[in-house]
């Protein structure tokens, strides 16, 4: 596999992530408990932070590969 395919492929991942954990994070609202809600919102506002974080710098990232020619 060619390295900025690879390197693609991790940026994937690691959204895939973010969003297993605002899913999980959605999980923590509904608990019973005085703090899983709080932590849970929390929680939900860092995970789409970090994935607009993540899919920001891949499309930089992809642009720089493409103009490289190596996609």
């Amino acid at each position: 596999m060619n390295k900025a395919k690879f390197v693609m492929a991790i940026y994937a991942l690691a959204a895939i992530l973010s969003m297993v954990s605002m899913g999980f994070a959605f999980s923590l609202i509904f608990m019973t408990g005085p703090d899983y809600e709080t932590i849970g919102w929390i929680s939900v506002i860092l995970g789409v932070v970090v994935m607009c974080a993540i899919f920001g710098m891949a499309f930089k990232t992809k642009r720089k590969f493409k103009d490289q020619g190596l996609l």
